[in-house]
């Protein structure tokens, strides 16, 4: 199978970048060590190329009526400049994909914007569903990502970096919030998006401009001291965070309620959306599964599928493990019966056929401290 290719690639692989393949795509995995990267985010700031998400503008009139059917939080609580993080639904409400949906600011022809980002293993399903649900509404969908890239500039040194090479002040975007910029790099003026929205659990933005301009910012921020991250330490960072992955974590058999999302859920709406009635039926009933978060008691990494016993009987298995640089221990993500599922309780992970103590935590492992 022929790989996907970003247009960071050719200048991920000059940096050293240990590419593997990732949702049909080839990425870097890590450029110097896992934790030297994630450690950098959680003291600096590290730059991931995250070009292989998808994104779509959606424009018309009243985008966000038509997308508020097919999502169960509320779209009007957000306005122009501001995000809001959600989820895709099937009928018995379970998740197709997470999503973050961007409000931007109108153009001169008065049509209203949406920007969605995409997981990229669900790109050509979520685009089906999306014209198939959204066919008859009168808007445009568009792919944003034509001859653009988008990287994620993640830590707590974020907005300083940025400031310095782009000579713009961040400080007025609001955490979720989303401006339209005009910037310039080294004599070359570019228009540019950026959020400050991630996946890592810091402060930092997504960023999507033109690729000439992102090759640029690119190497300016690393030659300024920004370290170049790949998928592991995204992935240790958003665990660490407790930030659900999809295919692991959340799928179409899992509901919001399940999966502790049950913040997204806005059911004292008025509003219709797909998988409405499902969840208002698991919302009177109860779940029978949550995901929890999970800290070996002794040295040992977790690893997605690994059992998990309580008094000597199979109750589930990990949806996603690792090693917390952070914490300095095992840390995982697992569905658990709810009667099991209570913090303080202790369990068992089966790791190659030995038994290794670990104990049900509140969520997340690490949260960030202003």
């Amino acid at each position: 199978m022929t790989l996907h290719k970003t247009p960071l690639h050719k200048t991920c692989r000059e940096l050293g970048g240990r590419m593997v393949e990732f949702a049909g795509w080839e990425l870097p995995i890590q450029f110097s060590s896992l934790i030297d990267e994630h450690n950098s985010v959680r003291r600096n700031a590290g730059i991931f190329d995250i070009s292989h998400m998808g994104a779509f503008f959606i424009q018309g009139i009243n985008p966000k009526d038509a997308l508020q059917n097919l999502v169960p939080s509320d779209l009007h609580r957000i306005g122009h400049g501001e995000a809001c993080y959600t989820v895709l639904l099937n009928e018995a409400g379970g998740i197709i994909d997470d999503l973050i949906i961007y409000d931007l600011e109108s153009q001169e022809d008065n049509l209203e914007r949406i920007l969605i980002v995409i997981n990229a293993s669900c790109i050509d399903s979520d685009l089906a569903w999306l014209k198939k649900h959204l066919i008859t509404k009168k808007l445009e969908i568009s792919n944003a990502k034509r001859n653009q890239i988008l990287i994620a500039v993640q830590g707590p040194k974020a907005e300083h970096h940025l400031n310095k090479v782009l000579d713009k002040p961040l400080i007025n975007i609001p955490k979720f919030g989303n401006k339209e910029l005009e910037i310039k790099i080294n004599d070359k003026s570019s228009s540019m998006f950026i959020a400050r929205t991630g996946y890592t659990g810091e402060d930092g933005f997504e960023i999507l401009l033109d690729e000439e301009t992102g090759k640029e910012l690119w190497c300016q921020l690393i030659k300024n001291g920004v370290q170049p991250c790949g998928l592991g330490a995204r992935d240790t960072l958003r665990l660490e965070a407790a930030m659900p992955l999809y295919g692991n974590d959340i799928n179409q058999n899992t509901t919001p309620f399940e999966a502790g999302l049950g913040w997204l859920v806005h059911l004292e709406e008025p509003s219709d959306f797909i998988g409405k009635n499902a969840l208002i039926l698991q919302n009177q009933q109860g779940i029978h599964q949550k995901l929890v978060a999970i800290k070996l008691d002794e040295k040992a990494i977790p690893r997605k599928g690994y059992p998990i016993m309580l008094h000597d009987k199979f109750i589930g298995q990990i949806t996603s493990g690792s090693w917390s640089p952070t914490l300095n221990q095992g840390i995982a993500l697992a569905y658990l019966p709810v009667e099991a599922a209570k913090e303080g309780t202790k369990i068992w992970v089966k790791i190659r056929e030995k038994l290794h103590p670990a104990t049900i935590v509140k969520k997340p492992f690490y949260r960030r401290v202003s």
